[in-house]
């Protein structure tokens, strides 16, 4: 067994230790006292979008060769069903561009209300107006939609060729089959800050969530990310002073902090890794499509669990899981600044949002 930047040699004598500190009902418990509760998993690194400040225009990605199996994927989640985790998000990449990726939706799906409180999803919609009805069916309730803005012209230079129209079309879609949606819109410094109002507007009209997303420095782009950073501080003064915010209570187990826009449906989140880190209270954990296991999207330390599932079976992805969990970060390196490195090289895409 390894650990990416560990020291192979005490590799066995850590799992041992490990091992006897695991909480006699096996629950998943870092070495800060968290417990994770909060899969997400990446089913492919593949997209049909190159967004602009989360992809370089020319990627290289996994050989299929390598990437974990669907009933791979399965087992490992399976098992962090068994041991606690309650909720699992299905991303990518784009997850629905993975063949057969329904299939285990479905699977999944079968431990809604057995051990998951909920299976989610995070796509960004080009073939969800194909796949709604199937995703309702297999136990889905509320997805996530990457849409940074519903400009076409704009859309188009910030994934570098999509069409919006398809995107809006496969949310309304999804919506109208049952599903609750909620927006996920990357602030753009000079690109799309004049937008976050209207977008709010329409989410109102159309009875949508909307989350805004700091850029977060993970893997090389082709541009300086200081250019686009936009502090959700200032984004959120200014939407206060348009809509009636009320603090909302609401958590769906991931960042973000939610305000009601009163009077609608609408929760407005904001997800602030740079000027309000939530890292204090972290219950996640992240499995690749290759399946390494991260245990921090801002730090490069890693499990293999596809290689402890194929060579030892359940034992040894149990034991793979709790050293990861012995290395877990208290807190991200997140910094953007002029001339920095990004915080890791692998971009989201790989890791999975």
């Amino acid at each position: 067994m390894t650990m990416g930047r560990a020291n192979n040699s005490s590799d066995n004598a850590d799992a041992v230790a490990v091992t006897d500190r695991r909480p006699a009902d096996g629950s998943l418990v870092d070495r800060h006292g968290r417990t994770i509760r909060y899969l997400r998993i990446s089913v492919t690194d593949r997209c049909d979008l190159r967004c602009r400040y989360c992809m370089a225009e020319q990627m290289t990605f996994l050989p299929r060769a390598k990437l974990l199996s669907l009933d791979e994927i399965a087992i490992i989640a399976e098992r962090f069903i068994a041991r606690g985790v309650t909720r699992i998000r299905l991303s990518g990449g784009e997850p629905l561009v993975r063949r057969d990726v329904v299939d285990l939706v479905k699977r999944l799906g079968g431990y809604v209300g057995h051990g998951l409180d909920e299976l989610t999803m995070t796509t960004n919609g080009t073939r969800l107006a194909d796949h709604a009805g199937a995703l309702v069916d297999a136990g889905v309730k509320r997805i996530n939609v990457s849409l940074d803005s519903r400009d076409p012209e704009r859309f188009r230079y910030i994934t570098r060729h999509g069409d919006v129209g398809q995107v809006i079309h496969g949310i309304l879609s999804a919506r109208d089959a049952g599903l609750a949606i909620k927006i996920n819109m990357v602030a753009l410094k000079g690109m799309n800050e004049d937008e976050i109002a209207s977008m709010l507007s329409w989410c109102v009209s159309e009875r949508l969530d909307l989350s805004l997303i700091e850029t977060m420095p993970l893997g090389a782009i082709d541009e300086d990310r200081v250019d686009r950073f936009l502090p959700l501080t200032a984004v959120f003064d200014r939407l206060a002073a348009e809509f009636p915010l009320v603090r909302a209570g609401h958590r769906t187990g991931g960042p973000a902090r939610y305000w009601q826009v009163e009077g609608s449906e609408t929760r407005l989140g904001l997800i602030s890794p740079l000027t309000a880190n939530f890292c204090d209270g972290c219950n996640r954990v992240r499995l690749t499509t290759e399946g390494k296991l991260y245990m921090c999207l801002g730090h490069e330390d890693q499990v293999d669990l596809k290689a402890a599932l194929r060579n030892g079976g359940i034992e040894a992805l149990d034991t793979a899981i709790d050293l990861g969990l012995a290395a877990k970060p208290a807190r991200h390196d997140f910094r953007i600044e002029a001339g920095s490195a990004p915080a890791v090289s692998r971009h989201m895409s790989v890791t999975g949002g």
